[in-house]
C-alpha cells in the first residue's frame, strides 16, 4: 500500500471511529437521561403523587416506596439482558442498541403522561412500576451493545479509552437531568411543579431519543461481529446454558461493577434527597452541586480511559477502588457539616474514585469472555453486578438512616462493597487469560 492510499485508509478509520464513539456515547448519555430523570423524580417528587397514603401515614414510609420503584428495574435488567445480548449475538450489535433505545425512550415519554394517585388511585404506582420495569429491560439490553461497539472497534491499545465514551454517558445523563430538574424547579413554584412541571423533563426524552436514532441507524457494526458473520460463527449457546459455560467470569463481571453501582446510585438518587430532608439545604443549590460533582465524575470518566490504556484497565480499577473505598466514610463526615460548601466537597472529590472505576469497566468486562458469546455475558454480569449494588442502595441508605440515625453506616455499607469490588477485579487480573479469548 502506497503512503497516499495508507494517508486514506487512515483518515477513513479516524472518520469511522468518531462515528462510532458519537453515536455510544449519545446513545448511552440518552438512555441514561431516562434512567436518570426517574431516579432523581422517585427521590424528590413521585412519593407525594404516586405514593400519597404512605407519605401521608408515614413520610420515611412513603419515601422508601418511592426509592424502592428505583430498584425494581434493575431486577428486569438481567432479562434484557440476556435477551438483547442473545439476540446481539446472534444478529449484531447494531440493531439491538436501536431496539433498546426506542423501548427506554418510549417508557420514560409516557411517564410523563401517566396520571397520579389522585386520579386513578392504586392503578397510578401500578403502572408507574410497570413503564420502570420497560426502563430496566430495556437498559438491561443497552449497556453490553454500547460497550462492546467501541471495544470492538478500538486499536488494541486504546481499548480502555475507546470503552469510557459508553462509560461516560452516565455522567452526561446526569447532566441532562440534573440541567432538566434544575430549570423545572426555577420556572414552576412548588404546587405547579407537583401538578405539571415535573412531567416535562420526561416528556423531553421524546425529542432526545429521535435525535439518538437518527445518529445510531448510520454507525457501521462491530468488525468483530462482521468477522465473525464472514467465518459464519454466531451464538448457539441455548439460553439455559448461560451460567452453566461461563459462570465464574460473569460472577467476577458482576463484583466487579458491584461497587461503582452502589456508590453511583446513592450520588445520583439518594444524596440530594438526604441533603434536602434530613440537612435541609435547599433544593436548588443541591441540585447545582450534583451538577458540579457529575461534571468533574465525566472528566475522571475520559481520564480513567486514558490511564487505562498506559497501565491497563484492571490497575486503574483497582485505583479506583482504593480511593472509593478510603473515602466512603469520610465523605459522610463532611457532608453532616451541614452546609451547601462541605456538601459540594464531598461530591467533588467522591467524583473521582466514580470515574476511575467506572470508565475501565466495558474493556475489562470485554475481555473475559468470547466475541462469539460476548454481548450477553457482559450483558449478564454488568445486569447482576447493578442488581448487587445499585438496586437497592438508596433504599438501603435510607433504611439504615431511619435505623440508626447517622449516616456513618452508609459509609461503611459503600466501603464493604469497594472492597468486595476491588477484589474481584483482582483475582479477575490474575486469571484473565483462562476466562476468555483476546478482543481482536
Amino acid at each position: 500500500m502506497d503512503d497516499k492510499n495508507a494517508f486514506q485508509v487512515a483518515i477513513q478509520r479516524s472518520a469511522d471511529d468518531k462515528c462510532v464513539l458519537a453515536a455510544t456515547i449519545v446513545g448511552t448519555s440518552i438512555e441514561w437521561y431516562d434512567y436518570l430523570i426517574y431516579a432523581q423524580s422517585a427521590a424528590l417528587i413521585f412519593g407525594a403523587l404516586f405514593f400519597a397514603p404512605a407519605v401521608r401515614s408515614d413520610p420515611d414510609l412513603g419515601q422508601i416506596f418511592s426509592l424502592a420503584t428505583i430498584g425494581i428495574a434493575f431486577l428486569f435488567r438481567p432479562l434484557g439482558a440476556v435477551l438483547c445480548g442473545y439476540l446481539g449475538d446472534r444478529f449484531g450489535r447494531r440493531a439491538m442498541l436501536v431496539i433498546t433505545l426506542m423501548l427506554i425512550g418510549s417508557a420514560t415519554g409516557l411517564i410523563g403522561l401517566l396520571p397520579t394517585y389522585a386520579s386513578i388511585g392504586i392503578w397510578a404506582p401500578i403502572l408507574l412500576s410497570l413503564l420502570r420495569i420497560l426502563q430496566g429491560f430495556s437498559a438491561g439490553g443497552e449497556w453490553g451493545g454500547a460497550a462492546l461497539l467501541a471495544v470492538e472497534h478500538a486499536p488494541p491499545s486504546r481499548r480502555t479509552s475507546f470503552g469510557a465514551f459508553p462509560q461516560a454517558g452516565v455522567p452526561i445523563g446526569l447532566l441532562i437531568a440534573t440541567g432538566a430538574m434544575l430549570a423545572v424547579a426555577a420556572s414552576f413554584d412548588p404546587d405547579q411543579l407537583l401538578a405539571y412541571g415535573w412531567r416535562l423533563p420526561f416528556l423531553f426524552s421524546i425529542v432526545l431519543t429521535v435525535a439518538g436514532w437518527m445518529i445510531r441507524r448510520h454507525v457501521e457494526e462491530s468488525p468483530v461481529f462482521k468477522a465473525l458473520q464472514s467465518r459464519r460463527v454466531q451464538s448457539k449457546a441455548p439460553l439455559r446454558e448461560v451460567f452453566k459455560s461461563h459462570f465464574r467470569p460473569i460472577l467476577l463481571s458482576a463484583l466487579i461493577c458491584v461497587g461503582n453501582s452502589a456508590a453511583g446510585y446513592l450520588f445520583l438518587a439518594f444524596t440530594i434527597s438526604y441533603g434536602q430532608s434530613v440537612l435541609h439545604l435547599p433544593a436548588n443549590q443541591l441540585l447545582g452541586c450534583s451538577i458540579a460533582a457529575c461534571a468533574l465524575w465525566l472528566v475522571s470518566t475520559f481520564a480513567s480511559g486514558w490511564i487505562g490504556d498506559r497501565i491497563g484497565a484492571a490497575r486503574t480499577l483497582q485505583l479506583g477502588y482504593v480511593l472509593l473505598a478510603l473515602w466512603a466514610v469520610p465523605m459522610w463526615l463532611l457532608i453532616d457539616a451541614g452546609t451547601v460548601i462541605h456538601f459540594l466537597i464531598a461530591l467533588l472529590v467522591f467524583a473521582v474514585p466514580l470515574g476511575l472505576s467506572y470508565g475501565p469497566q466495558a474493556a475489562m468486562l470485554a475481555d473475559l469472555f468470547p466475541a462469539r458469546v460476548r454481548y450477553s455475558r457482559i450483558s449478564i454480569g454488568y445486569a447482576l453486578g447493578s442488581i448487587l449494588g445499585g438496586a437497592f442502595a438508596p433504599t438501603i441508605a435510607q433504611a439504615i438512616m431511619v435505623r440508626y440515625h447517622h449516616s456513618f453506616g452508609v459509609g461503611l455499607y459503600i466501603t464493604a462493597l469497594a472492597l468486595i469490588s476491588l477484589a474481584a477485579v483482582t483475582v479477575a487480573k490474575s486469571r484473565r487469560c483462562q476466562l476468555g479469548d483476546p478482543i481482536q
